[in-house]
């Protein structure tokens, strides 16, 4: 590739120094590139746990930009090395994994992938959270962060996670002695992209941004028999219904109105025929909040509810289980965000950094942040202002993230994620004078 001209200049000693490896200037130059790589994934997805040849080609392109790679840490997971001096160690995180959703997007590099599930039915795979454009933003950074080490200082940390869609991979790379066998991050950050804010834009929430999530599976006991003959049987069946009304108390009225929480029965089932009344109904519960001490309070509330109405009705205790798909809420270190805040501020413009409101979605990259690291999930635009307009103008919602329909602008998205993520690597190691 040919020089700029004032580049050549440059190099003559007759001008100052060019721009030309700035964060925006770099990510203008390689967007092609970077797309070719993220339709790539994009095409090839892989379920959680399952993250094999995704894991593989992030090692690839993260060795051949000049980190040291180790796979394998925590199942799937990789982490990338890239040491430069002394200074501070910055940790970037990727989520691998896809989702068993059938894409229904219509593009021409549409995921074409498809698995059998362990329950024998056939699904399709897809990137429908946007995972393949924050891979692709971390091989963006370590091809960038290489070329310009002459402005930085410190090591450079990228992980690729596994699993993060049933919120287990974090907790796995952390057992696996992420933080014992790796330096210790000082920073922490990690970028996802949003549905319903412009591409080009930078999003951010400093304190609570995503929520506590605990999966709890019920299982109401009683004594089964025939329908006709009620009166000789303990319906768990009543007993599921009582308790799905009794546990919206926990909400409304032992739950201080200012304070965040949610209890979802998304499956309820129980017995086999219109006429026979089962043994037992089982209930599978999805619970959000921020605080831990609401936390708490909802999942002690559910035991003691489920509890009293099998008492009420004199039926053996229920099972109360609260499964492995548990997370708790990121919390944004308020410093850290506002650091990086006035950075992207003066780089990108004030209107194109925004501040968003908190989710009740899920994200287990919050256990870096229990593990005693200060965390920052930057939220990263994704749809065109112009396709965002046509859709309200015709009175429609831009499709979710885990939404079949859902794809981002990926030229605009990735050009703002690697240039906001250089940046915050340029500002957080910081060579010192």
């Amino acid at each position: 590739m040919r020089q700029p001209l004032i580049c050549i200049l440059l190099l003559a000693g007759l001008v100052a120094p060019c721009n030309a490896q700035t964060p925006s200037a770099w990510a203008s130059r390689n967007i092609e590139q970077l797309v070719a790589v993220y339709r790539d994934f994009h095409q090839h997805p892989e379920l959680s746990r399952q993250e094999t040849e995704t894991a593989a080609r992030v090692a690839q392109e993260w060795r051949a930009a000049g980190f040291e790679v180790i796979t394998g840490v925590g199942g799937n997971g990789v982490v990338a090395l890239l040491k430069n001096g002394q200074g501070p160690t910055l940790m970037l995180r990727t989520d691998l994994d896809a989702l068993p959703v059938t894409e229904a997007t219509g593009l021409v590099y549409a995921s074409k992938t498809e698995v059998i599930q362990k329950d024998g039915r056939k699904t399709g795979v897809m990137h429908a959270c946007g995972h393949d454009i924050h891979i692709t933003n971390l091989i963006g950074i370590a091809r960038y962060a290489a070329a310009n080490k002459d402005r930085w200082s410190g090591t450079l940390m990228l992980v690729g996670q596994p699993a993060e869609e049933v919120v287990d991979g974090a907790r796995k790379m952390l057992a696996d002695g992420l933080f014992e066998r790796f330096p210790k991050p000082d920073y922490a950050l990690a970028m996802h992209v949003e549905a319903t804010l412009e591409a080009g834009k930078i999003g951010y929430n400093p304190g609570y941004d995503h929520a506590n999530v605990d999966s709890v599976d019920i299982t109401m006991r009683g004594r089964g028999g025939h329908g006709a003959m009620p009166h000789t049987t303990i319906d768990p069946i009543v007993l599921a219904a009582h308790l799905v009304l009794d546990l919206q108390t926990l909400v409304s009225r032992e739950t201080n109105p200012i304070e965040p929480a949610v209890i979802t029965v998304g499956s309820i089932h129980g017995g086999a025929k219109r006429n026979i009344i089962p043994d037992s109904c089982s209930l599978q519960l999805t619970v959000r909040s921020y605080s831990e001490k609401v936390r708490q309070h909802l999942l002690d509330g559910i035991r003691r509810k489920a509890l009293a109405v099998a008492q009420g009705a004199g039926a053996p205790e229920p099972e109360v289980t609260i499964s492995d798909e548990s997370t708790p809420s990121v919390f944004n270190d308020k410093q850290l965000v506002g650091r990086l805040v006035e950075v992207w501020q003066k780089s990108l413009g004030e209107d194109n950094v925004v501040q968003r409101n908190p989710t009740m979605g899920a994200e287990d990259f919050s256990l870096y942040g229990k593990a005693g690291v200060p965390i920052f999930m930057i939220r990263l635009g994704s749809v065109e202002s112009r396709r965002l307009a046509g859709l309200t103008r015709g009175g429609q919602d831009p499709p979710s993230l885990h939404s079949a329909a859902y794809y981002p602008d990926a030229e605009p998205t990735l050009e703002t994620g690697v240039t906001a993520l250089s940046l915050a690597v340029l500002e957080l190691l910081k060579p010192s004078k």
